[in-house]
């Protein structure tokens, strides 16, 4: 964020994008094009971004985007989100939507990478060189990245000046939140010793802007630890999920203080009535959750930013079940940190 976001004046500046700016803003639809971890960044930002552009916004597994040959128009722009700026389906993606005309922006990490060069304009993520190949630092500079370029498309809507103040005022708080949920380590690696450790399922479930946490947490949980866990809509619990819950199966719910607290609420008391093992993640000082089951309190903050403190947990966790599992953190079996082949 430093050189880019003005706190006092709430300003955003992305210089890779000044030019293209009123293009973007002019455009029938927004398209996020991404594989992986980089396609749950785009996902959690869905939401944001439709409500402060009030332009449509849809988001594409890369592979699936080409598998489909979707159909992309001149008038669109292809946001290609990629830490390492190389990965083959998302490049692939983007010559197929540069063929046909659409504005293609690149957010990497990497400076020089294929994506970068070969988009129309873009953003660096500034992430720093991330070795180990489960992404973590990188996801949340994809967000935070992604959070800026809505905010500067939204600059010339006046009506949601407040919804931008608020939310610069939630990025400037943001590092000391970080520093807060990581105290509470200790906490976490009693939890992975005791209560997951020995579990062959996780089912991690939430709602909204929170959707994309529970599938990026799943994810490192898979890959880093090996232990099978699946990210759930909570909406879609009575549609097959529910079957799954008994006393034997541990479940993760995201239920921060935000307009879909009362259906996650609900979510948690299905669960309860079918002698699951539910540990929250909750807000600090939410007292409206009963003592009786395990919580993981986080700060709260802007909606759209809670994700940045949800997610850390889940991390955790994957790192201390797979020091658990005395299996390499940083080096996952069969797994690369790019992928530069279909």
């Amino acid at each position: 964020m430093r050189g880019r976001v003005n706190f006092d004046t709430h300003k955003v500046t992305l210089g890779g994008l000044k030019v293209y700016l009123p293009t973007i803003r002019r455009c029938r639809r927004i398209v996020f094009i991404a594989c992986g971890t980089s396609y749950h960044s785009a996902l959690a930002t869905r939401a944001i971004f439709e409500e402060l552009t009030e332009i449509p916004v849809s988001t594409e597994l890369a592979s699936d985007f080409l598998d489909r040959k979707c159909p992309i128009f001149r008038d669109d722009v292809c946001v290609f989100v990629s830490q390492s700026g190389e990965t083959a389906d998302t490049i692939l993606a983007m010559r197929y939507c540069l063929e046909r005309g659409a504005l293609c922006v690149g957010v990497t990490n990497t400076v020089g990478s294929s994506i970068s060069r070969e988009s129309h304009c873009g953003v660096h993520i500034n992430a720093g060189p991330e070795i180990g190949v489960a992404s973590t630092k990188a996801y949340t500079s994809q967000y935070i990245a992604l959070v800026m370029i809505a905010i500067q498309l939204s600059e010339d809507r006046t009506s949601m000046t407040q919804r931008r103040n608020e939310i610069i005022d939630g990025l400037h708080a943001l590092p000391q939140q970080i520093k807060e949920v990581l105290a509470i380590d200790q906490e976490l690696q009693r939890l992975a010793r005791e209560v997951l450790h020995k579990e062959k399922s996780l089912l991690i479930m939430g709602r909204g802007m929170q959707n994309a946490t529970c599938l990026e947490g799943a994810l490192k949980i898979k890959e880093v630890s090996y232990m099978h866990s699946e990210g759930i809509l909570a909406g879609e619990l009575k549609h097959g999920p529910l079957a799954l819950v008994d006393e034997n199966m541990p479940v993760i719910l995201i239920m921060t203080r935000d307009s879909l607290y009362p259906k996650v609420r609900s979510a948690l008391e299905q669960v309860a009535a079918r002698k699951g093992q539910p540990i929250i993640i909750c807000n600090v000082g939410d007292d409206a959750i009963s003592s009786d089951f395990k919580t993981i309190r986080v700060p709260q903050t802007v909606d759209c930013l809670q994700g940045l403190l949800t997610i850390i947990p889940l991390q955790l966790l994957s790192y201390h079940l797979a020091c658990l599992a005395g299996v390499d953190v940083d080096f996952p079996r069969n797994l690369a940190k790019s992928v530069t082949v279909e």
